[in-house]
């Protein structure tokens, strides 16, 4: 089962171009960090602005760089359910350990539908499937009941959960059972979802304080509650800081005030606005994160 600190990677740019370097460097740095599984692609790696090319590659120089040191969960949804066994396709023979699927986004399928889409990604591609269910961006919300059903399935193995409703944790442990693997997509929840009986987070604040979010997961593994519930405070601010505008807008700023990369997002996304700045930076400060100048990642 997958656990613990999962970090959402962003993807790295220069001149709108990938920056095959600092990717590197981000997946290393997230390995020696204790950081327990990597997901290239997703929404926080703005998969919805990366080529079918650049995609893949991605998933595959994660894979390659990675060298089974942690499982590697590639981001493989679309709103084509044909594009998305592809994407998925791909990922398997690329050697990913897991494909995190998104729930189909505009289209606004039905339950059935939704049933249907993820049963037929399954049905075609023999991997570990993680259903994304975040309807703040895709407007769509699973049920209990339809993942219910779907986990019936061979492939189908956990949810990440970015519906904000912390509720839904126990509901589906009693649906389901234990050994569906719940993940967090919402890093300000994570403590509680830890408590409800949850098993880790796919998290943005990771790429920023991947030491610190691994932490808090293996303490709380280790039944020292009171620490896991310490790190939490101290992240808070961080968390709500790198949402304060559209992610990964302001993770990606916070990576270039450590020298990791540049904070260059691709349209319709612009770099974060001077107040989200000033929000990261007060929040990297308290919580003890050292920062560099962005012009020498420039």
């Amino acid at each position: 089962m997958f656990y613990g600190s999962i970090t959402a990677l962003v993807t790295p740019f220069k001149d709108n171009e990938i920056d095959w370097d600092s990717f590197e460097n981000l997946v290393e740095r997230q390995i020696a960090s204790g950081t327990h599984a990597l997901v290239p692609c997703g929404t926080t790696g703005e998969s919805p602005t990366l080529s079918h090319e650049e995609h893949m590659r991605l998933v595959e120089r994660c894979v390659n760089i990675t060298q089974k040191r942690v499982p590697v969960i590639a981001g493989t949804g679309s709103n084509s359910t044909k594009e998305a066994i592809y994407l998925t396709e791909h990922a398997k023979s690329a050697g990913a350990d897991a494909a995190l699927v998104v729930t189909p986004y505009y289209n606004k399928p039905t339950q059935d539908g939704l049933y249907a889409h993820y049963k037929a990604i399954n049905d075609a591609v023999d991997i570990p499937i993680i259903i994304y269910n975040i309807p703040g961006r895709c407007v769509i919300e699973m049920n209990v009941e339809t993942m219910a059903e779907l986990a019936k399935l061979k492939n189908i193995v956990g949810v990440k959960d970015a519906t904000n409703d912390l509720s839904r944790v126990k509901k589906t442990l009693d649906a389901i059972g234990p050994d569906f693997c719940q993940l967090s997509g919402e890093d300000p929840t994570i403590y509680e979802f830890l408590k409800e009986g949850g098993h880790g987070c796919i998290s943005v604040t990771s790429n920023v304080a991947p030491e610190l979010c691994a932490t808090l997961h293996e303490k709380w593994r280790a039944d020292d509650h009171a620490a896991a519930h310490a790190l939490h405070e101290r992240l808070s601010p961080l968390h709500e800081a790198l949402f304060v505008e559209s992610s990964p807008q302001p993770v990606k700023y916070a990576l270039s005030r450590l020298g990791l990369c540049t904070d260059e997002v691709r349209l319709p996304l612009i770099p974060a606005s001077a107040h989200a700045r000033q929000t990261v930076d007060a929040a990297m400060e308290k919580a003890g994160i050292a920062t560099e100048t962005a012009s020498q990642v420039a």
